[in-house]
């Protein structure tokens, strides 16, 4: 049984979020401040996080990236009523992995977290590459813990900078289409999807940047391709 930890301070749509969950067999732990959210996070390391953008005494945001610090596997969904470019850029840029704008469904809310938890839902790859630093360049890549160290500088990439980097790695000096990174990843390819992927492109080739050699290329209106 999978653990949710759901983080939502309307009383009334939290309950029916968790009895809808807890019907399709998910466990689910409420939340309604960013404090509690992450002391429960500590307590239950839960499978996947839900949290809302706006909280009493904070925000999802600020959940995200304090999870971040030490976690960057576990699964983050935010609920926003935001629908600007910026503040869904920011969700990412903080760690997110998916996002939800209020009212929405809970039959989608159910599918983006089954398809989060689903372990093969990213393209597959080869048993030797996991868990094994793999030569990008003079840089090493550890997916899908996502460390990156050039030299002896060592960073640590947010779970979408690792989920990219990863999928632009297997398919190194191929072109990776646009479409396929925003489908598999976000699950759409809307405007918001594509700026925040454009984001997180321009942070992975800023990381990249010590090595000469190693390139992101942008072919433009189609995809991107990864060069060493």
């Amino acid at each position: 049984m999978s653990k949710i930890l759901l983080a939502e301070d309307e009383p009334a749509l939290a309950e029916i979020v968790k009895e809808t969950l807890m019907l399709k067999g998910f466990e689910v732990i409420h939340t309604q401040t960013a404090s509690e959210t992450i002391s429960k996070y500590h307590s239950i390391k839960p499978d996947i996080l839900v949290l809302d953008v706006m909280l009493p005494d904070g925000d999802g945001f600020s959940i995200s990236k304090q999870v971040r610090q030490t976690d960057t596997l576990t699964p983050i969904i935010f609920l926003t009523s935001k629908s600007l470019p910026n503040d869904v850029v920011t969700g990412f840029e903080s760690g997110g992995n998916d996002y939800l704008k209020k009212p929405f469904s809970i039959e989608e809310l159910v599918i983006r977290i089954k398809a989060l938890l689903s372990q093969n839902r990213l393209v597959s790859k080869p048993k030797e590459m996991q868990k094994q630093a793999i030569n990008i360049g003079k840089y090493q890549f550890t997916y899908p813990e996502g460390i990156l160290v050039w030299e002896d500088i060592q960073k640590t990439l947010t779970h979408r900078e690792a989920e990219i980097l990863q999928m632009l790695l297997l398919n190194r000096n191929k072109m990776l289409e646009r479409n396929t990174i925003l489908n598999i990843l976000w699950n759409n390819n809307d405007y918001f999807s594509g700026r925040s992927l454009d984001v997180f492109i321009a942070k992975l080739r800023k990381y990249l940047k010590d090595d000469p050699s190693v390139f992101i290329i942008s072919i433009r209106g189609q995809g991107y391709k990864l060069v060493y």
